[in-house]
């Protein structure tokens, strides 16, 4: 098999791609012939060195793939071979072969083909925990999502037009024809505009959507309504650049709203935070599953509509993360073997 692989910690460019013997399933696993594997931002920051969670050196990042079901270990209907499935992976998804729990392979829906799939199990169950599960967006709620053009931006997006909420949305100006024809209500040009001076003089918010950190979080705390939630699931305020910064890491943390989200602070303002880490929801499988097989449904649906950017080859990996620490991308970036 193949996998992509960064010795140390550093720009694109320390990714590189290397052979390794085949992986064998064990009691109750399944091993899956990867055809496309999702890039997300926690894989860029695992690569800079400022991701706490990352896997040790050598690290193999990758957190969700897509492909076939071709062997299976004890305990498994060997008629799962050849199933075509979705799964989230702890690390390794940068991979041609990735070994899970039977469970966590949801089986792919007719029509679903591999690389668009591998675009849904990071940002869709992101936005379904911060949306549904805590959120709890409402017909009628009125929500800030930041990043929009983002993958979990998008899939947020879908989720609150389905339950009736107003979706507003921050993004670079030459993203904002198509967000507002995707569906959101507003937008705010981040790079010129301070998103709190815009949106102040409207109605406050029930639910901002924030992976920036920082000094977003303060501005999003402030424009929360009485009842309103700040949902955070991200600190890409901390990698500014390609490379790992001491100032970028300092700054963001300084920056922080610590003496507003203490609980008699956000008891006084009738406002609540909660903070949404996929990777850290490992001993929850069996219901991040059962979650994943939910959102698969409304895909069938028409609710939740994917959209790729683009794919890369595997040996142009370092392409796939400089286009997303340039915010150049819309929805997700997929990487095929």
């Amino acid at each position: 098999m193949r996998q992509i692989v960064f010795r140390r910690t550093g720009p694109p460019s320390v990714l590189e791609l290397e052979e390794v013997p085949d992986l064998t399933p064990g009691p109750g696993e399944v091993r899956i012939a990867v055809e496309a594997a999702g890039v997300n931002f926690a894989d860029l920051m695992a690569r800079m060195g400022v991701y706490p969670d990352a896997p040790p050196l050598p690290s193999v990042v990758g957190y969700e793939v897509a492909g076939t079901v071709d062997a299976v270990g004890d305990g498994v209907d060997p008629g799962r071979v050849g199933e075509p499935v979705v799964a989230l992976t702890r690390f390794g998804g940068y991979a041609t072969q990735v070994v899970v729990a039977g469970f966590q392979a949801v089986r792919r829906p007719d029509g679903l083909g591999a690389v668009e799939g591998a675009g849904i199990p990071v940002v869709g169950l992101t936005a379904w925990m911060l949306c549904e599960v805590m959120g709890r967006a409402r017909a009628g709620d009125r929500v800030l999502v930041h990043s929009a053009a983002g993958g979990v931006g998008l899939a947020a997006l879908d989720l609150l037009k389905w339950r009736g909420a107003t979706a507003v949305g921050t993004a670079s100006a030459a993203k904002h024809e198509r967000l507002l024809a995707r569906g959101y209500d507003q937008l705010v040009d981040y790079r010129t505009e301070d998103f709190e001076a815009v949106l102040a003089e409207g109605p406050g918010f029930d639910l901002v959507l924030d992976p920036v950190g920082g000094a977003s979080w303060a501005k999003g705390l402030r424009l929360l309504r009485p009842g309103g939630r700040l949902g955070c699931f991200g600190f890409s305020a901390m990698a500014g650049s390609e490379r790992r910064s001491l100032w970028s890491a300092v700054s963001a943390g300084l920056a922080v709203p610590w003496l507003q989200v203490n609980p008699v602070s956000l008891m006084n303002a009738n406002k609540g935070v909660f903070g949404v880490n996929m990777g850290h929801l490992w001993d929850e499988g069996e219901r991040v599953a059962g979650w994943l097989a939910e959102l698969l449904v409304l895909w069938e649906q028409g609710v939740l509509r994917p959209h790729v950017h683009g794919t890369f080859p595997f040996d142009d990996v370092a392409g796939a993360h400089a286009l997303l620490h340039g915010r150049g991308s819309f929805g997700k970036v997929v990487l095929v073997p």
